[in-house]
This record gives structure tokens, sequence and C-alpha cells, in this order.
């Protein structure tokens, strides 16, 4: 997998300003053991510093560390699979990292096994994940707003599209 370069990006030879080349986001039951595993490993393979969430504690909101981890790093994968959205902690990610793309981070998003406008317009699975947020978090409608608005954000930037085995770009 290539990675384009972003233009907005400067590097600086004497004080490294991140400590992470890629950040991978994804939901570990849907693709931690497979396809993220896959990658995680390739990338390390190849000397690019990748941040996982292995030893992270789960539980309603991110971890401190892993905002940090986020602002640290110049790119994030987003993978989105069947169950993406049906975690609060991987939609909040999900807003961290589109507030750091803001600052020129860069962010590529994979769309493993689901199609990129069922994410952008919240269909099929995507659509149940946000009703039970809704539901969830009747007093919080801000919340799943934000969510709905990173979600159709991030699924219509340029990324890959992976189907059993055949990647293409969309």
């Amino acid at each position: 997998m290539a990675f384009p370069i972003h233009q907005g990006v400067s590097f600086s030879s004497s004080t490294p300003q991140w400590d992470y080349d890629v950040f991978l986001s994804f939901r570990g039951e849907d693709t931690r053991n497979g396809f993220t595993g896959h990658l995680y490993q390739a990338l390390c393979d190849n000397g690019i510093n990748t941040f996982i969430d292995n030893d992270l504690q789960r539980g309603e909101e991110i971890s401190v560390e892993l905002v940090k981890a986020i602002k640290s790093s110049m790119i994030s994968i987003i993978i989105f699979s069947q169950n993406y959205a049906f975690s609060s902690w991987c939609l909040e990610e999900l807003v961290e990292i589109l507030n750091c793309k803001q600052n020129g981070q860069l962010v590529l998003p994979v769309f493993y096994k689901v199609d990129p406008s069922k994410v952008r317009k919240q269909e099929g699975k995507f659509k149940l994940a946000m009703a039970k947020h809704e539901n969830k978090f009747k007093n919080n409608t801000e919340k799943v707003q934000r969510w709905r608005a990173a979600l159709n954000e991030a699924a219509s930037l340029s990324g890959w599209h992976y189907e059993d085995g055949y990647v293409s770009n969309n």
C-alpha cells in the first residue's frame, strides 16, 4: 500500500514533531487478528513506527494516552469495518483524528468489507449502530451528531476499499 505525500506537513530534521508515523483506528473484534494485524506487522517490518492500542484499558471515553497517541502521529489510518460504528470508543477516536486532520495530519480511510457510501450515508449496520447510540445518548444528542458528521467526513476522503482480497482506490 503506497501512501501519498501530504504537502501540508513539514518535517524538521533537528526535532521530530511526531512520536508515531502511523496511528491505526479499528474495531478490534472485527479486524485485530486479521487485516489490521497484518497491516500493523507490514508497517513495522518496513520501519514505520506504528501505534496500535493493544494494551489500553477500554471504557466509554477514550483515554488520555490514546488522545496523546493520535495527536502525536503523522498519519492516521481508519479501518472501517461492519461493526466500527457500534463502538463509542472508535467514534470518539474518529472525532479526535478528524480534529488532528485540521492541523495537518494525513488521514487515510480503509473500507474493510464495507461500502464507503454505507459509512457516509450511515446505512445498513452503520444505521443500526447510530440508532443504538441515539437511544443510549438521548441526553447528549450533540455527541451523536458529532459522530454522524465524523463518519460522513471520513467516508468522503479518498481511501481504499477492501473486498475479499481485492483492494481498490475509491
